[in-house]
């Protein structure tokens, strides 16, 4: 459990852990969320400018805000937490995480202010989840409705806003995608494996600068931590590989 034990010092500034739950909420701003590309193009665009393993970071950084959103309202975020942990041990192979399967028999309480945006994030992750690991180029729009959830339900909107902004920035700028010139298909495969791998802290760590190495150890550090007898989605690695 030495994984997400301390809120990142920006979750804490947006007043999201702990805070009334007050955003607002209904069946038709959940459908905007589970279809939002229609009005979002140019958030689509932005995304399609990173690469997978960095949209896998991203992809566990915003499903954290969530965690730290709902921590204490839900028991559902011991989950999460080990969906997130499972996220980041994909980063660093494929092959060491199980399916993030969610909800498969439909059966999942999918409304209200806390049970859907929950819903809603995890059966995005789960679509993340399996574009990433087919190496599908569809994977990045695949994050649309994630922001948009994360930044919804954050109190001080505007402090997301300036993280996300300053890590897409950053993102694009040190992780640009790799898969320029391909057709966007679903037929389409892509092998991210000589991508460069990122970890937690570039997300959370205003102090933490990326560089190859610094980036292997801190993903190996938050790996090591992962407790694989109560994490379900994570398998004991033989050893750290490339995805």
């Amino acid at each position: 459990m030495k994984n997400l034990k301390r809120t990142p010092a920006i979750i804490v500034e947006s007043k999201s852990l702990g805070h009334n739950i007050d955003f607002k909420w209904s069946a038709k701003k959940m459908d905007s969320l589970l279809d939002p590309l229609e009005g979002n193009e140019e958030l689509d665009k932005i995304l399609n400018n990173i690469s997978h393993k960095a949209s896998i970071g991203l992809t566990a950084s915003l499903l954290e805000w969530v965690y730290w959103r709902f921590k204490g309202y839900s028991e559902m975020t011991d989950d999460i937490k080990n969906r997130i942990e499972a996220l980041w041990c994909s980063v660093e192979n494929r092959e060491n995480t199980n399916p993030l399967v969610f909800d498969s028999e439909l059966n999942a309480p999918a409304t209200g202010f806390i049970n859907g945006p929950i819903w809603l994030a995890l059966m995005n992750v789960r679509m993340i989840d399996m574009l990433y690991k087919k190496g599908s180029p569809l994977l990045q729009s695949e994050l649309v409705g994630l922001v948009l959830l994360a930044r919804h339900i954050t109190p001080k909107r505007r402090i997301f806003d300036k993280w996300f902004e300053n890590i897409i920035d950053k993102l694009q700028n040190q992780f640009p995608n790799q898969n320029q010139e391909i057709d966007y298909s679903e037929e389409t495969i892509y092998d991210c494996s000589s991508e460069e791998k990122i970890c937690h802290e570039f997300f959370f760590n205003t102090n933490f600068e990326h560089t190859e190495k610094s980036s292997d150890y801190a993903l190996t550090e938050f790996i090591s931590n992962i407790d694989y007898t109560t994490n379900p989605y994570c398998n004991k690695m033989k050893k750290l590989v490339n995805a």
